[in-house]
């Protein structure tokens, strides 16, 4: 519910058209910060309870809304990260981003123009490097207080002035927190942009898998190659990452021989080309790629279906979904 739709709130309030159209760049922060839509969206919706809950008097005395529901939300979204932390630490398997569909794939009758506050919060994120799930992965590595200073600083190109804020620290200290952040970043070797050639190798990868042809999987996959899949213990996944070409290959064709009449499409994954696989029109995977010299290095496989919401035509979010997607919004 956008807060603009909450009971209670006048809709004449002069600041309501500000405050309501800050929604979408909190949202591209939230989910950045947080690795997950929902997570973000509950962020959001946190910093608009809080802008109500203060006295029409207090809210005529805020200088920018967009500035402080920033700040509100930039604090939750920390806080969550904390208590994530440790609730990640007794997840079943591997924990993995929330994989973000493209756009198509959440518009479909009864989606709306994309200008209502009723729009589901996926719509609003743009796709670009530092959502693509490489990225993401590298940022789980990193402190609370690194990931949002990172974030707001390299990536929205806030200034440590107004970090510091948020953060909590001194501008000097969210310096210090972006500096570590970026050696992280390093230190996994920075995760690339969309590659050419990434289409047509994913979609070998597909054709490679329906065939059940281990020799052609293998030839795709760096020797070296890694397969982490998430279950989250509610779906059968391996619960440690299958390390190398060979073994990848095996597992992957043994998915394929445990579920047969299972469906496999190319589809835009974090904004680069993946593949989502389906069994009775429900989607049961989502898998996210990354390329080194011109083979798969990396797959993430996203079979955790509370992160796959998004991605059955059957749920709720995509009955709402809005056909475009915002350009991706920093610092005013």
């Amino acid at each position: 519910m956008s807060a603009s739709d909450e009971p209670g709130h006048d809709r004449t309030e002069p600041e309501l058209g500000v405050v309501v159209g800050e929604r979408r760049r909190l949202i591209n922060l939230g989910y950045r910060m947080l690795g997950s839509l929902a997570e973000a969206e509950d962020a959001v919706q946190e910093a608009y309870a809080r802008w109500y809950a203060l006295t029409p008097r207090q809210r005529e005395a805020v200088e920018s809304p967009g500035a402080w529901l920033t700040t509100v939300a930039g604090r939750v979204c920390l806080d969550m990260l904390g208590s994530a932390r440790a609730r990640r630490e007794r997840y079943v398997g591997a924990w993995i981003p929330e994989p973000l569909p493209d756009r198509t794939e959440w518009a479909g009758p009864g989606a709306d123009d994309g200008l209502s506050g009723a729009a589901d919060p996926a719509d609003r994120i743009a796709l670009d490097e530092s959502v693509n799930m490489a990225f993401l992965v590298v940022l789980e590595s990193m402190t609370p207080a690194e990931r949002v200073a990172f974030i707001l600083h390299d990536v929205f190109k806030y200034p440590f002035a107004e970090v510091a804020e948020i953060v909590g620290r001194s501008p000097a200290a969210c310096r210090q927190l972006a500096s570590s952040a970026r050696r992280r970043i390093r230190a996994e070797g920075r995760p690339a942009a969309r590659q050419s050639g990434q289409a047509a190798l994913v979609r070998d990868f597909k054709e490679a898998w329906e065939a059940k042809d281990i020799k052609a999987l293998v030839g795709l996959l760096a020797p070296d190659a890694t397969m982490t899949a998430d279950g989250g213990g509610l779906v059968g996944a391996a619960l440690r990452p299958v390390e190398g070409s060979a073994l990848i290959a095996q597992y992957v064709v043994h998915i394929a021989d445990k579920a047969p009449g299972l469906t496999l499409l190319e589809r835009t994954v974090n904004g680069m080309p993946g593949l989502v696989a389906r069994k009775d029109g429900v989607t049961v995977t989502v898998a996210a790629f990354e390329l080194a010299d011109g083979r798969i290095s990396r797959i993430w496989a996203v079979r955790n279906p509370e992160k796959l919401r998004a991605w059955t035509d059957a749920g709720p979010l995509t009955q709402r979904a809005a056909a475009v997607h915002a350009p991706m919004q920093g610092r005013d």
